[in-house]
């Protein structure tokens, strides 16, 4: 008889799977601790967590789980378009930005084509590519940030999509909006050129692309509610561009594939900038504070503008491991192919100076 294994496609054997931060109540069951002891910063989640607004609109929408949601999310979609000042057909939700991100696998990725990241990416880029039979192109980065010339370089006739984000995530670098728009001013309009902006809110002021986009560049820009707006288990996010793509990204979108409640929610933490401010101003104090420890310690870190810092440590799975016996939860690199780097999540100013004595207590057992 034979096994699934043997039935099933053979290129999904070969995938890679992605592996996120681990979970607080898996590491309390490993190592016996107290769940509420352990500090998580290993997954850029938001430490001062949701809006009470997007909380309570949420908890709200429970009242009616026996119904669908809305398959169009239109009431979202017209607040995202006077957020943006965009028209709402120009808008795609999805169940996180990750599942946007696949629908572009969907739309323009098949066996053989070429779809051009930065080398470290986010990995999901890479993972969509070949999940669609697709060929990822990495191109190497130039003092640890995105070589946009070097990208544009790579680009062949095969090619379909150039993934960028910026900040970067994992080494929460970033851009210029000249840079940025130098890159797609060079791409052919054979090829998309998608925006990640999952850590936007984080800056002051973000890129903008929508002249591009209004001028007709193949340019499409996704977003998430899971960082500055603390809603990442609920797993909303969205994309914008020309609203011909949209409609054809909407093609490959399951039916109902935004609950409820994440959309109430989405809705109420949209409306409530006063709390993206407050954030943004924490996260700002959270960098200084990790980056001032580690410039003591004489460690070598990538300055970041997204909410978390890459720091190289000397073996950073080491690192993970000892920290996490700590109690702290950090993201160890080796799959991004930084094996002698860790990632920390900004947290709040209690749990950054708990993770950074955790760290400093490693460093003097391991001679660092």
């Amino acid at each position: 008889m034979a096994t699934y294994a043997e039935l099933v496609k053979p290129d999904l054997l070969a995938q890679p799977v992605y592996q996120p931060g681990k979970p607080i109540d898996d590491v309390a069951r490993e190592l016996g601790l107290d769940p509420a002891t352990i500090d998580k910063l290993a997954s850029n989640e938001n430490p001062l967590g949701a809006s009470p607004q997007a909380v309570a609109a949420g908890k709200r929408a429970l009242d009616q789980v026996e119904l669908y949601p809305d398959g169009g999310c239109y009431r979202l979609k017209q607040a995202l378009s006077k957020s943006l000042d965009l028209e709402p057909e120009q808008f795609v939700v999805g169940n996180g930005s990750n599942e946007v991100l696949e629908l572009l696998g969907h739309a323009f990725v098949g066996p053989g084509d070429e779809v051009v990241m930065g080398e470290g990416a986010f990995i999901v880029y890479k993972l969509v590519t070949l999940l669609f039979g697709g060929v990822p192109v990495e191109v190497p980065t130039r003092d640890r940030r995105h070589d946009l010339e070097a990208m544009a370089a790579a680009v062949t006739p095969r090619t379909k999509i150039v993934f960028l984000a910026s900040p970067d995530n994992p080494s929460g670098a970033a851009n210029t909006q000249e840079e940025v728009a130098a890159l797609v001013d060079v791409l052919p309009d054979t090829v998309l050129f998608v925006f990640d902006e999952a850590y936007a809110e984080y800056l002051y002021e973000p890129i903008d692309l929508r002249p591009q986009i209004a001028s007709g560049k193949r340019v499409f820009c996704t977003r998430t509610f899971s960082k500055i707006y603390g809603l990442a288990g609920l797993r909303v996010g969205y994309g914008y561009g020309d609203a011909e793509l949209a409609s054809l990204l909407n093609r490959a979108r399951a039916p109902f594939n935004v609950n409820a409640v994440a959309q109430e929610a989405a809705l109420a933490a949209l409306e409530d900038q006063a709390f993206v401010r407050s954030c943004r101003e924490a996260n700002a104090a959270g960098l200084t504070q990790l980056e001032t420890a580690f410039d003591v310690l004489k460690l070598e870190y990538i300055p970041s503008a997204a909410n978390f810092v890459t720091v190289r440590v000397g073996d950073g799975g080491a690192a993970f491991e000892s920290m996490q016996a700590d109690g702290v939860i950090v993201r160890p690199l080796a799959p991004y192919g930084l094996g002698e780097w860790i990632r920390v999540s900004v947290g709040r100013p209690e749990q950054n100076q708990r993770a950074l004595e955790s760290l400093t207590s490693f460093l003097s057992r391991s001679g660092g």
